[in-house]
């Protein structure tokens, strides 16, 4: 029993009859009673998650995405030419100087 000797069994026996004396069957009773609820407490809690993480049967379907709105921008359209450089500095890029 929890890898407990007979010896420790008793020893422990016997301290509890010191500590509750003629109280011990009440306790005893009242502990009992305690880790039932808690049982039934842990197996509710069980129930609950097996059912929440079960598929639903009842799904719902959407209606696809066809309904959605048209954009209002207009669509970019890339220039059909080259552009014209009107200043040829313009045109190189610029260069940066450092001055130490």
């Amino acid at each position: 029993m929890f890898g407990l000797s007979p010896m420790e069994v008793m020893i422990i026996g016997a301290i509890a009859v010191l500590l509750f004396g003629s109280r011990l069957p009440s306790v005893a009773r009242s502990l009992g009673k305690s880790m039932t609820e808690f049982k039934k407490g842990i197996s509710g809690i069980e129930e609950d998650v097996n059912v929440n993480s079960r598929p639903s049967s009842t799904r719902v379907n959407y209606a696809p995405a066809d309904d959605r709105e048209e954009s209002t921008a207009q669509k970019f359209e890339p220039p059909t030419s080259e552009p014209i450089a009107s200043d040829p500095a313009d045109s190189q890029p610029a260069q940066r100087h450092v001055e130490a």
